[in-house]
């Protein structure tokens, strides 16, 4: 059987991950989060450090935004450890760690994958999980077309992973069949040759394995330009906080100018058009290095802060890679 043999696969070649030695349903919430949109090598190292900095949901808690802000740098969609903080601060609410899918579920930025993980892996509830691998392992070996972004496919593979989740071992199958996909079926190149459901697989067996799963191209790419100036004045640089509504909310950045603004002439260009990209849109970044005596006007949402203080900052790494090319 599918569920048999994934188990089987699973104890011989599942990942051996510092979050799967613990039925601590905090150090499995915080691996998911950070998990989501990062590798497993990025990601491991994150939580590591977050899980020595704020050992238990408490310390998160009790820690303030920016300083989340500022552990989470270089990992991106920072909306995640927003959130993350703002669930800590539910849990402490609640009195304990939520035991249920349904209450999982309401923790700020938990959504059914997400809530599904935890509750299989640290309470042991039959709850399956639906993630890329998932779609991926599933599309391929009972060679379903529909296509997995539309909400007749979620519906069909939500449906299709619950049937054949084993209620008494929901732990274990769910992270089966993501170690599967993650090392077995992968996106390019799956290792069909010595793959343990080679003979009942739809997509081997049809030749279609590249062509598994199917995903609408549905997603728009916009272009972006952004023009910044670093201001150096008596060992001092301006910085502010980006506001909601936009990217990269609650991280600090230099002086933005519009892209119609007039630069001032004693600005020097370090760099043009550097290239960032986000998952909805391309960056393009000017940067320049304005360097005076006497401090310039700027907006009143910028402070001014010394120039060794700037690592103390949460930034995005746009503005990281900006910064690596100021002369010392």
């Amino acid at each position: 059987m599918f569920n048999l043999t994934l188990l089987d696969w699973f104890r011989e070649n599942g990942r051996d991950l510092p979050w799967r030695q613990t039925r601590d349903p905090y150090a499995i919430w915080l691996s998911e989060i950070i998990l989501q949109q990062t590798q497993v090598k990025q990601g491991w190292e994150y939580w590591e450090r977050f899980m020595h900095r704020w050992p238990k949901v408490e310390d998160l808690a009790a820690a303030s935004e920016d300083d989340v802000l500022r552990e989470w740098q270089g990992l991106g969609y920072y909306s995640r450890a927003r959130n993350l903080h703002f669930a800590a601060r539910q849990i402490l609410s609640l009195g304990h760690f939520p035991d249920t899918l349904e209450e999982i579920k309401k923790l700020k930025g938990v959504g059914d994958y997400t809530a599904a993980a935890i509750a299989s892996i640290a309470f042991g509830l039959p709850a399956a999980v639906v993630d890329g691998n998932v779609y991926r392992v599933l599309a391929r070996h009972y060679g379903i077309d529909t296509p997995i972004n539309t909400t007749e496919g979620k519906k069909v593979f939500a449906a299709l992973a619950q049937e054949l989740l084993p209620s008494t071992e929901a732990s274990a199958y769910n992270q089966a069949i993501m170690d599967f996909g993650a090392i077995q079926c992968t996106p390019q190149s799956p290792h069909c040759e010595r793959c343990p459901l080679m003979e009942s697989c739809e997509a081997f067996r049809t030749g279609r394995i590249a062509q598994l799963p199917v995903k609408l191209k549905n997603l728009k790419i916009h272009e972006r330009h952004l023009t910044y100036i670093y201001i150096r004045c008596q060992g001092q640089t301006a910085i502010r906080r980006r506001g909601p509504g936009d990217i990269w909310q609650g991280l600090w950045e230099p002086v933005m100018v519009e892209a119609d603004s007039v630069i001032p002439s004693a600005a020097q260009l370090l760099r043009k058009n550097v290239k960032h990209v986000l998952t909805h849109r391309v960056l393009y970044a000017d940067f320049y290095l304005l360097e005076s005596n006497d401090k310039p006007e700027i907006p009143i949402d910028y402070i001014w802060i010394p120039e060794s203080d700037i690592d103390n900052y949460a930034l995005p790494r746009l503005i990281e890679v900006l910064l690596s090319f100021l002369p010392k």
